[in-house]
């Protein structure tokens, strides 16, 4: 269980395992000659088989040991002072504060990494095999484009377990995610992105999907990026998409999710799976179990071997109201068996024994988390 006494739920799923490939064949081809001082890029496919708070921004502490499995730690240069405003004005900054070189000399994913699905894992998979992986997402692109709000399919506070989960596929090493405002390079070219990526941050390479977007108004696409990333001694690594292999259908009809689903594992087949409250879809889309967070609030209900929590509590997206069996609760620890019923206002947990809960008391603004297999 992850510091801070975040709670959980779980039910049984099996995922599979990956298993290594013979060989790699390029996806892209560069139509240009590297210079002698420019890395080469590398193309990749993807191989088959194998307490929190509201806070926007992730935690981004470093050097963390757990068990076998550490976190990749920065290391180089002294960053750039926040503090001088002259200096920052036009520079590409990311969430870790004053260490502006907390990725340096990184393998850096590219991506929304929303769901955190087995094709972001690819990704942080393959940055693995290079170097120091991140994840670097953009936040506040809803607020910027007008879109409607939609609750994170993880919790914020979350993440950072989830990641963790993810070492096995890292050659040990748990991948740290890193953000920038979206306001931040909302107009900047491909060209202008890159250098960035360059001369501001940088990283030794980067990793993308064979669809990704990038630049002023998705000018951009993986071509360009390898090009890019050649023109600035980068490598890149364009991984082909994980492509959804379950094939849902409801009612005879397999839904069509936006205009640029090609069958690839995405965040949005995830939200559909959670809004239809398709559980099996969802674990093997996220290659893991689905957890709800709850905060314990004075609105919260506790009696005998039942606990109520008004949905205003949840802190990312639930899946559709329903009943939910094979359940396990957890509170810092682990509580015993449990079913769970969501209802239009509230989140009833019925445990299987009455005694679990009788030691265990629950305080205000203490999370809970409900994970769905």
């Amino acid at each position: 269980m992850e510091r801070g006494g975040a709670a959980a739920l779980a039910c049984t799923f099996r995922s599979s395992s990956p298993s290594p490939v013979s060989h790699w064949r390029p996806l892209l081809h560069s139509r240009i000659r590297p210079s002698a001082t420019a890395r080469a890029p590398h193309f990749l496919l993807p191989t088959t088989g194998r307490r929190c708070s509201q806070k926007r921004f992730l935690d981004t502490s470093k050097g963390l040991k757990r068990f076998s499995l550490t976190t990749s730690s920065p290391f180089g240069r002294p960053g750039v002072s926040l503090n001088d405003e002259d200096l920052v004005k036009d520079k590409l900054l990311i969430d870790c504060g004053e260490d502006q070189d907390c990725v340096l000399d990184g393998i850096v994913a590219l991506g929304k990494f929303d769901a955190l699905h087995i094709g972001h894992r690819e990704l942080a998979m393959h940055a693995s095999k290079s170097g120091n992986p991140f994840l670097l997402s953009f936040v506040g692109m809803a607020e910027v484009l007008g879109w409607e709000y939609r609750p994170p399919i993880v919790a914020h506070c979350d993440r950072k377990r989830v990641l963790s989960s993810w070492a096995t596929y890292c050659r040990n090493v748990v991948p740290l995610e890193y953000q920038v405002e979206f306001s931040k390079v909302r107009y900047l070219t491909p060209h202008q992105f890159v250098e960035k990526l360059s001369g501001d941050l940088r990283i030794k390479g980067v990793v993308a999907g064979e669809n990704y977007r990038f630049g002023y108004k998705a000018s951009g696409d993986a071509a360009e990026l390898v090009k890019l990333c050649e023109e600035f001694g980068l490598s890149a690594f364009i991984v082909r998409s994980v492509m959804d292999t379950a094939k849902r259908s409801y009612n005879g009809a397999t839904p069509a999710v936006n205009s640029s689903d090609k069958g690839q594992v995405s965040s949005s087949r995830v939200r559909h799976a959670l809004s239809v409250g398709d559980i099996e879809y969802v674990s093997k889309l996220l290659g893991r179990k689905h957890r709800l967070v709850l905060t314990v609030s004075e609105y919260s209900f506790k009696e005998q071997k039942n606990i109520t929590v008004p949905k205003s509590s949840m802190l990312n997206m639930p899946p559709a109201d329903g009943f939910y069996e094979n359940c396990e609760l957890f509170n810092g620890g682990y509580l015993g068996l449990c079913r769970v019923v969501i209802n239009t206002e509230t989140i009833d947990i019925e445990m299987k024994d009455e005694s679990s809960l009788s030691t265990n008391p629950f305080q205000e603004d203490q999370q809970l988390g409900i994970e769905f297999g």
